[in-house]
């Protein structure tokens, strides 16, 4: 079967932040040269919420984790994912403090993150979606407010209900975020937490908007699992249906989604936590107004960090995206799309 492929310099930017854009972008940056990591700024817990509230500096986490994925540089790679785990600084990833570090030195956090970058030797940018210091806000169907991305993250809602999200104070869009979404050629929104990772991002004043005007083909790649709480009984429409009203706007061209089911010993494991692998209705798929695309996604064995310079993400032994695999499927859909234009 043919590689995937496309242009070396065809614009691709991926929404999102933490390890759903990770996983996209360690195989993305294979198939072109001109990627845009654009980035929520909601981040408060761990490593990056100590910084936050200690320094008063933008979150630097999701952002260390783009770079990393975009790097080309091994051996800095594995040093900016360094954490410690003893001392005053146990907990910290090296990389958040010298995103900090350089905030404070430049006092502006995009100088810093360009400087980084060139430390890294980043293939394509990485940019913040806004560069507000902002919080993550939620009210539910029954009116409670809830602040912060890691309160929020950890909230269970009532079965069914759509919050409404929004960031404190008013963000301003980063122009070139906004840019990097307009002029793209392909546009994916990256897998991750519905409401922590993903809503601080599409609810920014005007990416909604930028959303709706580009000319670029927008996909959506679904979640593998469902989190307790707050998705559900979700099937990929839901989480479809869900990316578009918190962005404002009808903008998917495509959704990419799982169709292969993990071990069931795997399975259960999740189940004792509450999450469900994503289920799919063919038949409500096949009347949305964007092409839904299933294809076998899964990582071919349980992912595990064994970095002993991270323990925390060495403790994480998760069900996975096959990074390639999804970055394939996504070049496959982009060139179906041209070639059925």
């Amino acid at each position: 079967m043919r590689e995937p492929f496309v242009k070396p310099d065809t614009k691709i930017a991926v929404i999102g932040g933490g390890t759903g854009s990770f996983t996209l972008l360690t195989s993305l940056k294979h198939h072109s040269s001109q990627i845009a990591a654009l980035v929520n700024m909601a981040d408060d817990g761990g490593s990056t919420g100590v910084l936050r509230d200690e320094l008063g500096v933008l979150p630097p986490g999701d952002i260390r984790q783009c770079l990393v994925a975009l790097s080309d540089s091994d051996k800095v790679r594995d040093l900016f994912n360094y954490r410690f785990d003893e001392g005053g600084l146990k907990g910290h990833a090296f990389g958040n403090l010298f995103l900090t570090a350089l905030e404070k030195m430049t006092g502006d956090f995009g100088s810093g993150i360009e400087l980084a970058s060139e430390i890294l030797r980043v293939k394509g940018i990485v940019e913040p979606i806004t560069h507000t210091n902002v919080k993550l806000a939620m009210r539910d169907g029954a009116g409670n407010e809830t602040h912060g991305e890691f309160e929020i993250a950890h909230k269970q809602f009532e079965v069914g209900s759509r919050p409404e999200v929004w960031l404190e104070p008013h963000a301003v869009p980063s122009p070139r975020a906004l840019r990097a979404i307009e002029t793209a050629d392909i546009v994916v929104v990256a897998p991750g937490n519905l409401y922590g990772s993903l809503a601080p991002a599409l609810v920014v004043p005007g990416v909604g908007e930028a959303l709706s005007r580009t000319k670029g083909f927008c996909i959506y790649v679904c979640n593998l699992v469902t989190k307790p709480g707050q998705t559900d009984g979700y099937r990929v429409h839901d989480f479809a249906d869900e990316i578009e009203r918190l962005a404002g706007h009808t903008f998917l061209d495509a959704v990419l989604y799982n169709t292969e089911l993990p071990s069931q010993a795997l399975l259960k494991k999740y189940a004792t936590q509450g999450e469900k692998s994503v289920g799919y209705n063919d038949a409500v798929l096949k009347n949305r107004h964007y092409l839904a695309a299933g294809a076998k996604l899964l990582s071919g064995s349980i992912w595990k960090n064994t970095n002993a310079s991270d323990p925390i993400a060495a403790a994480r032994t998760l069900i996975r995206h096959d990074s390639d695999a999804v970055a394939g499927a996504i070049i496959e859909l982009y060139e179906y799309h041209r070639a059925d234009k």
